[in-house]
This record gives C-alpha cells, sequence and structure tokens, in this order.
C-alpha cells in the first residue's frame, strides 16, 4: 500500500474507532466521567508533552554544543507534535496512540527506524554514477566569448 492509502483509511477508520469506544465507554460509566475522563487525557497529555518536548530541546542543544548532528532529537521533534496532536484529539484510542508518542524508548525506536531505513536511502540518488550506468564522459569545459 502507498503511504497516502495508508493516511487515507487512518482517516477513515479512526472516527470510527473512537466513536464506539466514546459509546461503549459512556454506556459502562456514564456521560459525564466519560467526558471528564478525555478532558484529564487531554491535559496529561499536554503536561507530558511539554515535558518530553524541553527534554528534547535539552539534548538537542547538547548535541550541537558538543559538535555532533543531533539527528535522533531532529526526528524525534515531529514525533513529538504528532503525539501532541493526537492527545488533544477528542478520544482513546487517538490518546493511546498520542501516548505512545511520548514514551522515549517508543519514540526512539521510530526515530532510528526513520534514520535507518527512509533517511539512508535517500542517499543513493546523490551517488556517483558508476560504468554500468551508460556512457559518461567527465571533463572540464571553458567559454569563450
Amino acid at each position: 500500500m502507498k503511504a497516502v492509502q495508508i493516511v487515507f483509511l487512518f482517516f477513515l477508520t479512526v472516527p470510527f474507532v473512537e466513536i464506539y469506544l466514546l459509546l461503549q465507554l459512556g454506556g459502562i460509566v456514564g456521560v459525564f466521567p466519560t467526558v471528564l475522563l478525555v478532558v484529564f487525557t487531554a491535559i496529561l497529555g499536554a503536561w507530558l508533552l511539554r515535558r518530553q518536548g524541553f527534554a528534547t530541546w535539552q539534548r538537542f542543544q547538547a548535541n550541537l554544543a558538543k559538535g555532533e548532528i543531533p539527528a535522533y532529537e531532529m526526528i524525534e521533534g515531529p514525533i513529538l507534535l504528532v503525539g501532541g496532536a493526537l492527545l488533544l484529539t477528542p478520544g482513546f484510542f487517538t490518546d493511546a496512540m498520542g501516548f505512545v508518542c511520548l514514551i522515549p524508548q517508543a519514540r526512539r525506536k521510530l526515530a532510528q527506524y526513520v534514520i535507518e531505513k527512509q533517511l539512508v536511502n535517500m542517499q543513493a540518488p546523490f551517488q556517483r554514477p558508476t560504468e554500468k550506468e551508460g556512457n559518461v564522459i567527465e571533463g572540464e569545459f571553458k567559454k569563450e566569448e
């Protein structure tokens, strides 16, 4: 499946899952506790997002101060952003996915996957051509007017 199809499927199915979970929990504990639980998870998520965001920012600055490339931190930033958006979306399924984005070990694994599988493959177009790729003649030219 292509990435666009996966995102489309995600946006199509998640609202149905959220409505189902909200109705089931509302039927068990009632409407008011369900609303309070949704608000509580949003507040807790915002607090955790702030803490994790500051910790990632401090690691980013520390790596820059040491002269190292903060590769993991540059990938973890958008993961935190997505996690925060998921936590502010009302519902329990999106909250669960948002909390997973805030777990440092899970975020590190996802960042490692992105760096190793996605970004490393992007370097291939910038490699020098080999002799198998056709008739390449290297040389210099000078334009005379």
